[in-house]
């Protein structure tokens, strides 16, 4: 059999090897080098240092978008995971019709983000209506907009990953701590929560980047309205690279910015809640 596997091997991981360096590490290593050039067209860069990024860093827009999604991470992941773990909580508690509700909470993620943004651009307009604004009138409602929209997208998708986790904690353990007389409150935080420890890290990694990368619910719901003030970086990114003559390096200089931040948070917080599942 491992004879097989050997022989074998190359010719089930080239196709994909091939397709990852053209169209991922390729890609990616030009995008990098175009950071530090001025350019159009690839076939027209020339080199121009660390222009670009001290234009990036000097621009007003993108501070804005990195402050403003910075306040929209923190605010999403702490929700989301909070309400997903409730939930996931009590639909492990033996709930009639557990089953339905499952399916009902996990329904919003199979919807597009465009398709989510706009809908929920028509219900949170209808209800601004009546006070004679829109999501578009002040910062504020486009914030909370989307922090809404991505609490309804994304709880019942973590919330399918803790009950997962609380299903697998061995029955033995709870019964031993109600027999060392245990409250609830106490089983919940004493075992419960370190046993899904790998869970919360999975769905901490999920909510961080999604939050940090959303482009196309911020898109649809306030195309960075008004006055690019609920842009997130995603969509300075797009804006700057397709929006203005001539910012093509800045516009890829920012997406490298984009990538390291992402990177560092990531990396940082599996780095932390992992210690914490060893610890468990």
């Amino acid at each position: 059999m491992e004879k097989a596997y050997k022989k074998y091997f190359w010719l089930f991981v080239l196709p994909t090897l091939i397709a990852f360096t053209l169209f991922f590490v390729i890609p990616f290593i030009m995008g990098i080098v175009l950071s530090f050039c001025k350019f159009t067209t690839v076939t027209n860069a020339h080199f121009v240092g660390l222009t670009n990024y001290i234009k990036a860093f000097s621009n007003k827009d993108f501070l804005n978008a990195l402050w403003f999604t910075t306040k929209f991470t923190v605010v999403s992941v702490i929700t989301v995971n909070v309400f997903a773990f409730i939930l996931a909580y009590a639909l492990t508690r033996g709930v009639k019709g557990t089953n339905l509700f499952r399916t009902t909470f996990f329904m919003p993620n199979l919807i597009g983000g465009i398709v989510l943004g706009y809908i929920w651009q028509l219900i949170i307009n209808g209800v601004l209506a009546k006070f004679g604004v829109t999501i578009t009138a002040d910062p504020k409602y486009g914030f909370w907009g989307m922090v809404v929209l991505m609490n309804w997208q994304l709880i019942g998708y973590m919330m399918i990953i803790y009950i997962a986790g609380i299903q697998n904690i061995p029955t033995e353990l709870v019964e031993a701590a109600k027999i060392d007389g245990a409250g609830k409150m106490q089983a919940l935080f004493k075992v419960t929560i370190p046993m899904v420890m790998s869970s919360i890290t999975i769905c901490l990694f999920l909510t961080l980047t999604n939050s940090f990368k959303l482009f196309d619910q911020n898109y649809a719901l306030t195309a960075g309205g008004p006055a690019k003030k609920t842009s997130m970086l995603a969509l300075d990114i797009y804006n700057t690279f397709y929006g203005r003559n001539g910012w093509e390096g800045v516009g890829q200089a920012k997406a490298v910015i984009f990538f390291i931040l992402v990177g560092i948070l990531a990396l940082t917080q599996l780095y932390f809640t992992r210690r914490k599942e060893v610890e468990s």
